[in-house]
């Protein structure tokens, strides 16, 4: 097929996923595979050629995600039902004071939002922000915004959260870079779009805890004796993070020659590996979270069984994500992207979040936007001979993209908005905002970072 044929096929698959979506509201799931069988047949694929790139690319990727996102799930699920997340909240807010707990609300949901999903973790943590709302008199969104900040940031940039782990599956990146931009990238983002544009929006928007929602808040109270320890909880998330790091850095001074390979590199790179880093992590919430707090083990299994749950719907998409990775290099799409891209003055990073802006402005999913725009950039990655620090950046860059503007089409607009009792209009002058500061800021900082490393 011709370059113009392949350039139009692209766009029409991109067209296809969207209509799709969209309009015929068919799940993203299957969405994606009916666009990559567009792609393979559009193209000219033999038949049986598509279904083995189907086969490759959903078993490829799932191969990785599948086991990352399902022990991270569960390690969440037991961080939550423990307390350790209220844990977190509670020891920073009284060591930080009232006068400067946005700054430690920001911090709380920066942890939480590690192993737990963004949308627990805000459930779990927003009646602190009524009672500090209510003993302060100042309005939900000058503690709200702080909150949702750091729970958004980790959500969409640091490790095991689903949306980057399946990003760096895709486009090939190394999480340990992942996880270090992440943070390098998070923290002054999450500061930026937290507590200060929380106290600007909270003196524009006054806002009292809606009525409906405090009794909820004043049932979820725990007693703080009751709940794990901040030391606890903060070593064993740390645990994972540190060995995939201590893995990453290892592997690039033996590939300097600064240390030699040897028992001790090999032991590190095996503990270091995302499989066996977050299946000791989740055994040691097992225990010292659960067994030893009076957890039973079929009360253990339950949590185990119930986190699967919503992490499989996310594991399906993030394979037919593969799947479209797959189909695009297969069928030759993948190869003249890369070379119609190398030849541009266009850096692939750039590139990377603006796919990721226009599907999330478009049809409103992160996840989906996050999916699609690594496909299309994973053949491409190849043409440039990219290093693990820079797939690690243009990760960060495509979920920073991915996070832009979130409006009516993203179901995060209306939880907030109701547990904030906010109208759309409010919803769009802080949420909306505050997405949109992460997504600029972020990427600005990445984009700085890639001519640094």
């Amino acid at each position: 097929m011709s370059q113009t044929g392949l350039i139009l096929v692209t766009l029409a698959s991109i067209g296809i996923l969207l209509f799709l979506v969209l309009k015929l509201k068919i799940q993203a799931f299957i969405s994606l595979l009916i666009t990559s069988m567009f792609v393979g047949i559009a193209t000219g694929m033999p038949l049986n050629e598509i279904i083995s790139s189907i086969q490759n690319g959903m078993g490829g990727t799932l191969g990785f995600v599948a086991t990352v996102v399902g022990l991270g799930a569960i390690f969440g699920q037991i961080l939550e039902a423990s307390g350790g997340a209220e844990s977190l909240a509670s020891a920073l807010i009284k060591k930080f004071g009232k006068e400067k707990a946005s700054w430690a609300l920001v911090l709380a949901g920066f942890l939480v939002a590690i192993p737990v999903f963004f949308d627990v973790g805000f459930i779990i943590l927003v009646p602190i922000v009524y009672a500090l709302s209510k003993d302060t008199k100042k309005s939900v969104l000058h503690y709200g915004i702080p909150l949702l900040a750091g729970l958004a940031v980790t959500h969409s940039f640091i490790p095991p959260t689903p949306g980057p782990v399946a990003v760096a599956e895709i486009v090939g990146a190394d999480l340990g870079w992942v996880i270090l931009f992440g943070a390098i990238v998070g923290v002054p983002t999450a500061i930026i779009a937290g507590p200060i544009f929380g106290k600007y929006i909270g003196e524009k928007i006054h806002l009292d805890p809606p009525e409906y929602m405090i009794k909820d808040a004043d049932e979820m109270k725990k007693d703080i004796k009751e709940l794990p320890s901040f030391g606890l909880i903060t070593s064993i998330i740390g645990v994972p993070l540190v060995l995939i790091l201590l893995n990453t850095l290892t592997d690039v001074l033996t590939k300097k020659g600064i240390i030699d390979e040897g028992l001790f590199v090999e032991i590190l790179g095996f503990l270091g590996h995302p499989f066996v880093a977050l299946t000791i992590a989740t055994l040691l919430a097992v225990y010292l979270l659960g067994t030893k707090r009076g957890f039973t083990k079929d009360e253990l299994l339950e949590l185990s069984t119930k986190a699967l749950g919503p992490a499989g719907l996310i594991i399906l998409v993030t394979g037919a994500g593969g799947v479209f990775k797959q189909m695009l290099i297969d069928s030759g799409v993948g190869n003249m992207l890369a070379d119609n891209i190398s030849n541009s003055s266009l850096p692939p990073i750039i590139l990377a979040y603006i796919l990721a802006v226009v599907v999330r402005i478009t049809q409103g999913s992160a996840t989906v936007s996050m999916i699609t725009a690594a496909g299309i950039m994973a053949p491409v990655m190849e043409a440039f001979n990219l290093g693990g620090p820079d797939r690690g950046l243009i990760v960060i860059a495509i979920a920073a993209g991915a996070t832009i503007l979130s409006h009516v089409n993203d179901s995060g607009f209306w939880l907030v908005g109701r547990y904030f009792g906010m109208t759309e209009e409010q919803t769009l002058k802080s949420w909306t905002m505050m997405e949109t500061i992460i997504s600029v800021v972020g990427f600005a900082i990445a984009l700085i970072l890639s001519f640094i490393f």
